[in-house]
């Protein structure tokens, strides 16, 4: 009996030591991760690091995406052909007619095949200054990431994140990323494979 009273009394003193020490209440002390940031943050107004300076010279537009509001590049103005109607006059099968003249002579469409998708699929011939949705409604061509989107939803997801893409300079704020036609051909969106700008040239002498 008195042993078992000896062993209640060791458990209960340790038990209220434990308590103790971890209810201590000093300056530097806290219950949580949680609670330490919550009590170290009060004071805190931002930092005074900013990407402005980046900016400078850039011609940007402000988007809010899946509620996250950034800048990106506009594109209408680094367009030398824009706008389109300059030359599009006439609806597109008429300036499909063999007496005319060729246009886009260059652009060799490597999306996906001919039976999934051709120019109209993605350009709107109602308006050829802007681009169109799969349902026909109007894309600004400043936006063309929209037309992107539905197809590629998850890198769109990525991108609106961060995660996906490439900041314009720093991380810090405003922040300002590329689209995805800043890194991607939309006419032909894959990478060719290539070397990296440095690469092991011990290897390649001693593969041949």
């Amino acid at each position: 009996m008195r042993n078992h009273k000896y062993i209640k009394f060791v458990f209960c003193t340790i038990l209220f030591v434990i308590i103790s020490v971890s209810c201590k209440h000093k300056e530097d002390e806290y219950h949580s991760i949680t609670d330490k940031i919550e009590a170290e943050s009060i004071n805190y107004k931002g930092t005074s690091i900013s990407s402005e300076k980046y900016l400078e010279g850039m011609k940007m537009m402000e988007v809010t995406e899946n509620e996250i509001t950034f800048l990106i590049p506009t594109r209408k103005d680094k367009i030398k052909s824009y706008k389109c109607t300059e030359c599009h006059t006439q609806p597109l099968v008429k300036m499909q007619a063999k007496d005319i003249k060729k246009a886009h002579w260059n652009i060799k469409l490597n999306h996906a095949t001919l039976n999934t998708m051709n120019c109209i699929t993605c350009h709107n011939d109602a308006n050829m200054d802007d681009l169109k949705s799969i349902t026909g409604h109007s894309i600004d061509l400043n936006k063309s990431y929209k037309l992107c989107s539905q197809c590629h939803q998850k890198q769109y997801k990525d991108w609106t994140g961060g995660a996906h893409g490439k900041r314009i300079e720093s991380w810090a704020t405003p922040r300002a990323s590329m689209t995805c036609v800043n890194c991607h051909n939309p006419h032909s969106p894959s990478f060719s494979p290539k070397w990296p700008a440095r690469f092991n040239t011990q290897k390649v002498k001693e593969r041949k």
